[in-house]
């Protein structure tokens, strides 16, 4: 039986407004919905409220009374024309947020709070890059659950910025450091994160400018949730104890509730997503034509861009490959300019390969004809690359990839990293290494015991399982 209105607990969600930081904040919503039978109000920024319902991802949803979605303005202008459906400036979206995001979030916590049939808001979840709740939280005397959506690795990355800068590692004292070998400095002083390189952390350090916003605005958001009640984190015991334990000793307790991609499968299905763009559905009726272990599929996430070059590398050395492929090409993906392939690629990969714009990419790297992954290294993409077991060649683009990328090659045994400076020939050698070749098989075997590991943590009486249940009870229910 349900709990009465009056008696259910309320969480207000809010995750920073881009589509790797929305996904994991919905699945972790839907569970708290379906499993702990919370009220859930989910805030969106406008811009993104509009995106999800253009998409599809929420019209069907919106009026379902214990799971209600609301929006506040981002404080940006609003876009030009043919620019309604992209990925916002990181930067410009990071300074609007932090600078006007508090006023309308108090309010809009005002109106839903015991107000038309809500119970009593009972804590807030929010994004670990939008701390300004922190304050509305302080102010209302609500307990505030931190959701961090990169890995352990990366969170640990971040929160020793600080450190690096006290010991004049960074900011850089010139570009030629960028090139010179700088970057390869070892960091053996850094507690639980073994063979880790200066330029195998977060990116925002890499700057000559101690005044840099995004090294100043990283370092800032992470030490402020020693204020927040826990931290909960998207990864799995096994898969980081070491930096975890690391962790436990910096900050408010931590729960590990990952990966979410699984655990959020034990969720009523609700017939909501968390798509910003139109999902692409021939892809799959494609992908069940192709032999199983056959096809590479190409991500670059939400959030990179490219160089038309970079594009048009990628693309041969995809055809020359000569293995198929299944790649997702969003309109922004190349930096302020349309992607543009030339005429003689599309004739040169018929029968071998498929573009898309958009896709579920969990079912795609779930189907059976995936054999790898040529990703980005986003923590969504690389936590959902290991739930099924699918190896990985990994183009960094910035924050925590690289970090990313480092423990996916060097620690779990599972990808391989391709220069940033990404030439046909090398993608055509790393695609076929990966599909055909020893170390892909070598990297399969890894990934595919990475999986029973996953499944295991989130499976009834799993680590991941269990924690979300203390997370729950020990935090998150109004005593």
């Amino acid at each position: 039986m349900g709990l009465i209105p009056s008696e259910k607990p309320h969480a207000v969600c809010i995750p920073y407004p881009a589509q790797g930081h929305i996904t994991p904040m919905l699945k972790l919503a839907k569970l708290l919905h379906s499993c702990y039978d919370f009220h859930i109000t989910f805030v969106n920024t406008h811009y993104n409220h509009r995106r999800l319902l253009n998409s599809g991802a929420i019209l069907s949803h919106l009026n379902v009374p214990d799971f209600r979605f609301e929006s506040i303005p981002d404080g940006l202008p609003e876009p030009p024309e043919g620019f309604e459906d992209a990925t916002q400036d990181v930067i410009e979206l990071c300074r609007s947020v932090e600078k006007n995001c508090l006023k309308p979030f108090k309010e809009l916590l005002e109106m839903v709070n015991g107000v038309g049939g809500s119970p009593p808001v009972s804590c807030i979840v929010s994004d670990g890059i939008m701390s300004f709740t922190l304050d509305a939280a302080q102010e209302m005397g609500l307990k505030e659950v931190i959701l961090w959506c990169t890995s352990a690795c990366g969170y640990c990355g971040f929160l020793h910025y600080k450190e690096l800068i006290q010991r004049g590692i960074v900011p850089l004292k010139d570009e030629a450091q960028l090139k010179d070998g700088y970057l390869e400095m070892p960091l053996d002083w850094i507690p639980g994160m073994k063979n880790i390189r200066l330029r195998d952390m977060p990116t925002f350090l890499r700057t000559t400018d101690r005044d840099d916003f995004m090294l100043n605005f990283a370092d800032r958001e992470c030490w402020r949730h020693t204020e927040a009640t826990a931290i909960v984190l998207n990864t799995f015991d096994e898969l980081e104890q070491i930096v975890l334990d690391t962790l436990q000793t910096m900050l408010p307790p931590i729960y590990t509730v990952g990966p979410l991609s699984l655990l959020s499968s034990k969720a009523t299905k609700l017939p909501i997503s968390s798509t910003l763009w139109k999902e692409d559905t021939d892809c799959l009726k494609w992908l069940d034509s192709k032999k199983p272990g056959s096809v590479v599929y190409i991500n670059f996430g939400s959030i990179t861009v490219m160089t038309n070059d970079q594009l048009i590398e990628f693309a041969w050395g995809l055809a020359n490959s000569k293995c198929d492929f299944l790649w997702v090409i969003r309109n922004d993906l190349v930096k302020g300019d349309s992607a543009v392939l030339p005429p003689e690629f599309s004739a040169d990969i018929e029968g071998q390969g498929m573009l898309a714009r958009w896709c579920r990419q969990e079912a795609v790297l779930a189907h059976p004809s995936i054999g790898g992954f040529l990703t980005h290294s986003g923590w969504n993409s690389t936590t959902e690359s290991l739930s099924c077991g699918v190896p990985m060649i990994s183009w960094p683009f910035f924050a925590d990839q690289q970090t990313n990328c480092r423990y996916v090659c060097t620690e779990w045994g599972v990808g391989m990293e391709i220069d940033n400076n990404v030439k046909r020939d090398e993608v055509e050698l790393q695609v076929r290494e990966l599909m055909t070749g020893e170390r892909g098989a070598e990297m399969r075997n890894r990934a595919v015991e990475w999986k029973k590991s996953a499944i295991a943590a989130t499976q009834p009486g799993g680590t991941s399982f269990v924690n979300l249940g203390r997370l729950v009870k020990e935090v998150m229910l109004p005593k």
